[in-house]
């Protein structure tokens, strides 16, 4: 009896949310190192190849985003049938997720002009330009591979399996940044191939990724639990549907909003190559501080579908609770490690041999680091709300908010630069406070809790018969 009730406890405490999230944290930290390495290493040879990987990098991310959102809602829906008791439509789940990932290979690759078309709008230096497109082309070629991977990441994270998760990242950044080293340097006797050998580095240690995850789905365990089998890979249409109707808002939200960040980084490159690694610099390091709130995010996701599945919305809350705790307490640190040490993030991008580019950039990159510090504060709370509403099925509102915050930064940033003529960093400082801004209406649509309310999967036995834990 007493086992039973510190079991009741403990669900949706700080170590369910830490046992499910850390593995997402560490994932997602092992992907941004991945992102991180390929920026670091070519800006030792040259600070316009540094931003070339970052324009072209965020262009392949931006044409697969859609269908990441959507494969990515995975999480959420397999929650929700673990927590109903339906442990056999999991695997059912997952191969819609595939089902989509192929099917959206010949779009993605159909759509590239769309990419060149931005990039010549924008007005992308053409030294910059010609590298960037070279990135982007071997990228999007490998971009099946992102999409299984995070489909195969999305079942695991919602069986609350994200270890192995975990384990496949740091497997495929290990492998990106060895290649990196050999490939873009030249070590070893290996060919130097710079740009071309980042790129190439990287879909390398995604088919790592991807060949530890799906080694561990058909292990014997997996296969033997979750009813894994030929009968489990087929389509089955109120499985597409449903992820469809859920996961499209989602998927929808991650393009429009990457668009709008591209734009926004495309708005900053444009203004030459100083203010281009100046922004860069900065973004990189925002990454880095953003990317373990998104690990806690989507355990926050598995934690909320799980016990909405299973009809308890307050342990869906007491979890959203635990992670806010978690995730404000990361962001205190951040906000004092950019707040004292801003000259010390900046000059890790010091190429090896003195440039003026670099140098002119100095000083905007310190002060641009500076006012980031503000925002940070309140990421926490918005990955978590935003976690808890997606995890809810509360996604087509999530999407409006999310959409609406990342595109009126966009327009605000363009009448700075474009029609008023203001420094940059006066459009760095009015995005920092659009964001604070937004932050609170995610909150109010937490707190009016209609997301109690939403069910995406009826519970295998209703939720008013199943005994809490610890009354047995």
């Amino acid at each position: 009896m007493k086992d039973t009730l510190k079991l009741a406890v403990k669900e949706g405490g700080m170590a369910e949310v830490l046992a499910i999230s850390l593995p997402m944290v560490i994932s997602h930290a092992c992907d941004t190192v991945m992102v991180f390495t390929d920026r670091l290493f070519l800006a030792r040879l040259d600070p316009e190849l540094m931003n070339a990987v970052m324009g072209g990098g965020l262009a392949s991310f931006m044409m697969m985003s859609f269908f990441l959102g959507l494969t990515g809602f995975t999480t959420a829906l397999v929650a929700q049938h673990l927590g109903a008791k339906k442990k056999g439509d999991c695997g059912l789940v997952l191969s819609q997720a595939l089902i989509f990932s192929w099917c959206a290979y010949p779009v993605i690759l159909a759509l590239r002009p769309g990419a060149y078309w931005l990039f010549s709008f924008i007005g992308v230096g053409k030294e910059q330009l010609v590298f960037q497109v070279s990135y982007f082309n071997i990228l999007i070629y490998g971009c099946v591979i992102s999409l299984m991977r995070m489909s195969l990441s999305g079942f695991f994270s919602g069986i609350a399996r994200t270890r192995i998760v975990m384990f496949a990242s740091f497997a495929a950044m290990i492998t990106n940044i060895g290649l990196d080293y050999l490939l873009i340097f030249g070590n070893f006797g290996f060919p130097r191939l710079g740009i071309y050998g980042a790129a190439i580095a990287t879909i390398c240690g995604g088919i790592v990724g991807l060949i530890i995850l799906f080694s561990a789905y058909f292990s014997k365990r997996n296969r033997r639990e979750y009813s894994i089998g030929i009968s489990s890979f087929r389509f089955d249409r109120l499985l597409a549907v449903k992820l469809l109707r859920y996961g499209a808002p989602t998927g929808l939200e991650m393009f429009l909003n990457i668009l709008a960040f591209n734009a926004i980084v495309m708005m900053f490159h444009s203004l030459g190559p100083v203010m281009a690694t100046a922004a860069t610099v900065v973004f990189n390091w925002d990454l880095v501080s953003f990317v373990p709130l998104i690990g806690i995010e989507i355990g926050i996701t598995s934690l909320v579908g799980k016990y909405m599945g299973s009809g308890h919305p307050d342990k869906a809350h007491i979890s959203v609770m635990s992670g806010l705790k978690l995730g404000m307490g990361y962001s205190a640190f951040i906000f004092l490690f950019f707040t004292l040490s801003p000259a010390l993030l900046v000059n890790v991008f010091r190429p090896l041999q003195e440039n003026a580019v670099f140098a002119s950039a100095f000083p905007v990159s310190v002060f641009m680091v500076r006012v980031a510090s503000i925002y940070v504060l309140v990421e926490a709370m918005l990955c978590i709300f935003i976690g808890a509403l997606r995890g809810a099925g509360d996604t087509l509102w999530a999407m409006r908010m999310s959409v609406a915050l990342h595109w009126s930064m966009v327009v605000v940033l363009a009448v700075i630069l474009r029609f008023l003529n203001l420094p940059a960093q006066a459009g760095w400082v009015a995005m920092v406070l659009f964001f604070l801004v937004f932050s609170g209406f995610v909150f109010r649509r937490y707190r009016e809790g209609k997301w109690r309310k939403m069910r995406m999967v009826e519970p295998a036995v209703p939720p008013e018969i199943i005994p809490e834990i610890g009354e047995v």
